[in-house]
C-alpha cells in the first residue's frame, strides 16, 4: 500500500459528501438508539424521530447525554442491540466512586474502532514492519486493547507490555527491536528517566515513534518528551464512551488532531450557557457516535475543553482537527476567584531546565485564607545552593502570576521524593476548609 493515507476516499472526502453522510449515518443513529429504554424515553419526552433530522444543525433539538445518564442507567439502560445475540465486549471507565460508565460493543463496532486505531497509527507513518509496544493497562481500560486491536489490523508485530515494570518495558524495547511505543505523557517521562537510570541512551535503540494520550498534556510537556526518548511524539484523544483511543490523532504535521468525522459528530459548547460555540473559539467537546449499532451516544458532553480548527491540513486530509486538549471542565479549580486549569502550571515549570518532570498543586487554607502550594523536584540544582534556588524561584513565580494572575507558594523538592505514578498523573490535591 504505497500511500499516506489508510483510507484515502474516505479520508479526503469533500466536505459537502462528508456531511451527507453524517447525516444519514445520524438518522440511522437515532433509529438505532430508540431501542434503548434510556433514549426511548428521550426520544418520546422531545418528540424526535430521524425523519425529522433535516440537516445536522437539527442535532440540537436533542437533548445532551452526560455521564450521570450513563451512571443513572447502569449497566445497560442505554444498550440499543440485543445483548444475547450481538455483544461480544464490555468496557467501562475507571471512576472510583460510584457506577461506572459501561459501554458494551457488537463484532460490528469492535471491527470499526480497531479500523479507526489502525487508520491513526497509518497517519504517522507506522507500516505493518513496525513492532508496536503497548504500555497501556489492559482490562476495562480501553487503552490497551484499544491499541492491540488497532496495530494488529494495521499488521504490526505487537507486543502487549502492558502498564509499569519500567525495566522491562525497556529489556522488551531492547530485545524486541521495538519502534513504535504507546504511553501516557506522565509514564512517558518515567520511563526515559529508567532508560537513565539502566545507563541506557534511548537513540541506542530502534524506538522511533510514541504515541502519548489519555491526561492533558503542554506542548512545551511533549518537546520535552520527544527530546528525552529521541522520537517523534504523536498526540491522540480518545475516551471510552467513545470506543477509546482513535477518535482523534494529529498527522504528521503535529498541528492539531483529525478528529475522524465519519464516525463522530463533533460540536463545541459553552459548558455554562449550553450554547454552541463558532469554529476557533474553546468550548466543551460534544461527541455523538455515527457507527455504533450496539450502544451509540447522541450528543455526550466530554467534559474535555478543546476547539474546532477548521482551516486546510497540509496532509490533505479533509476531517477537521480539533486542538490539543487544554484540560476539563471539572479539572478547572477557582483560588481567589481566579479560574485556573493545571495546564497553565504546567507550562510555565516545563520552561525550566532546573526543574524535573514531576510536581504537585495542593490548594489549602492558611489563617482562613485559600493558598495554592506548588511542589516541584529539582533537576540541575542541589536544594542546598539558595542563592541558585532564590533567583530561579523569582522568575518561576513571575511568569506564573503573570499567567495564571495569582502568586503562588513554591517549594524545591529533590528528585524521587513525590510519588511515582504508572497510571495517569494526580497533580491536583484540594485540601481546603470550603471544600
Amino acid at each position: 500500500m504505497n500511500t499516506i493515507y489508510w483510507e484515502e476516499k474516505i479520508e479526503t472526502m469533500s466536505r459537502k459528501d462528508l456531511e451527507m453522510l453524517q447525516l444519514n449515518r445520524l438518522k440511522k443513529t437515532i433509529n438505532t438508539a430508540s431501542n434503548s429504554p434510556y433514549y426511548k424515553e428521550v426520544f418520546n419526552t422531545s418528540q424526535i424521530t430521524a425523519d425529522k433530522i433535516k440537516d445536522l444543525s437539527d442535532i440540537s433539538k436533542i437533548p445532551f447525554t452526560t455521564k450521570a445518564d450513563m451512571r443513572s442507567h447502569y449497566p445497560f439502560g442505554l444498550v440499543a442491540g440485543n445483548m444475547d445475540e450481538d455483544g461480544v465486549r464490555i468496557h467501562s471507565s475507571s471512576g472510583t466512586t460510584g457506577n461506572p460508565t459501561v459501554i458494551v460493543h457488537s463484532q460490528h463496532d469492535l471491527d470499526s474502532w480497531a479500523n479507526l486505531v489502525a487508520r491513526c497509527l497509518y497517519m504517522v507513518g507506522i507500516r505493518k514492519e513496525d513492532v508496536f509496544q503497548n504500555s497501556s493497562g489492559y482490562g476495562m481500560f480501553t487503552g490497551g486493547l484499544g491499541f492491540q486491536y488497532g496495530a494488529e489490523r494495521l499488521g504490526c508485530l505487537t507486543i502487549p507490555a502492558a502498564a509499569g515494570n519500567s525495566k522491562r518495558q525497556i529489556k522488551f524495547i531492547n530485545d524486541f527491536h521495538t519502534t513504535v511505543l504507546h504511553a501516557i505523557p506522565s509514564y512517558a517521562i518515567r520511563l526515559a528517566e529508567a532508560f537513565e537510570e539502566e545507563g541506557i541512551h534511548p537513540n541506542t535503540t530502534s524506538l522511533k515513534t510514541l504515541i502519548i494520550g489519555a491526561e492533558p498534556h503542554t506542548d512545551e510537556q511533549r518537546k520535552r518528551i520527544e527530546k528525552m526518548l529521541n522520537v517523534k511524539a504523536y498526540n491522540c484523544f480518545g475516551m471510552t464512551e467513545m470506543n477509546g483511543p482513535g477518535v482523534a490523532f494529529e498527522c504528521i504535521n503535529q498541528d492539531g488532531m483529525h478528529i475522524w468525522e465519519d464516525c463522530y459528530l463533533v460540536e463545541i459548547i459553552n459548558p455554562e450557557t449550553e450554547e454552541p460555540l463558532p469554529d476557533g473559539e474553546t468550548g466543551e467537546l460534544v461527541l455523538t457516535t455515527l457507527d455504533r449499532e450496539m450502544m451509540p451516544l447522541i450528543r455526550y458532553r466530554t467534559r474535555d475543553l478543546t476547539r474546532i480548527i477548521n482551516e486546510p491540513c497540509k496532509c490533505g486530509r479533509t476531517h477537521r482537527r480539533i486542538d490539543r486538549i487544554k484540560g476539563r471542565s471539572d479539572d478547572m479549580f477557582i483560588i481567589k476567584g481566579v479560574n485556573i486549569f493545571p495546564m497553565q502550571i504546567e507550562k510555565i515549570l516545563t520552561r525550566f531546565s532546573e526543574l524535573g518532570n514531576n510536581y504537585l498543586i495542593t490548594l489549602e487554607t492558611i489563617n482562613n485564607y485559600d493558598e495554592m502550594v506548588i511542589e516541584v523536584e529539582l533537576n540541575n540544582l542541589s536544594t542546598d545552593n539558595y542563592i541558585e534556588l532564590e533567583k530561579v524561584r523569582k522568575e518561576i513565580i513571575r511568569q506564573l502570576k503573570d499567567e495564571i494572575l495569582v502568586t503562588p507558594k513554591l517549594k524545591f523538592i529533590n528528585k524521587g521524593i513525590l510519588l511515582q505514578n504508572e497510571g495517569k498523573a494526580v497533580r491536583v490535591k484540594d485540601i481546603r476548609n470550603n471544600k
